[in-house]
């Protein structure tokens, strides 16, 4: 004989009536107090009431979350490749590269001071 007689068919109906309302019987409405109201220390309290959804402040600080990405990932990040790109494969020389001065000899004019140089006298001690 296979299959529940139907004694057991009607128990087992019986407790699956029972189980879904144990089930919904469990569920709680919005008067129902679940824990006691916590007492929040300061710090605590404002981050509270600063991450309520809709509050003034996350809606505040959404909109820089949201500007700040929208500089970094269109204004910033291209910005800095354009000027890699010009800096290292444009430019003849790169930017930070000091050209030296000419050397400057004896009987030379300097440009800016106009006054020539004097020839370089000779060292008492020769050891040359």
């Amino acid at each position: 004989m296979t299959g529940y007689s139907e004694d057991e068919k009607l128990r087992l109906q019986q407790l699956r009536v029972l189980r879904r309302r144990w089930l919904r019987d469990q569920e709680l409405s919005e008067r129902e107090p679940v824990l006691p109201p916590r007492k929040l220390g300061p710090v605590a309290a404002f981050w509270e009431r600063f991450l309520q959804p809709g509050g003034f402040w996350r809606q505040q600080v959404f909109k820089a979350y949201q500007a700040s990405g929208f500089i970094l990932l269109r204004i910033l990040i291209p910005s800095w490749l354009a000027c890699y790109y010009v800096k290292y494969h444009v430019m003849n020389t790169p930017h930070g590269v000091v050209m030296s001065n000419p050397r400057i000899f004896p009987g030379d004019r300097i440009l800016e001071t106009g006054e020539i140089m004097p020839p370089l006298k000779d060292e008492p001690n020769k050891h040359h």
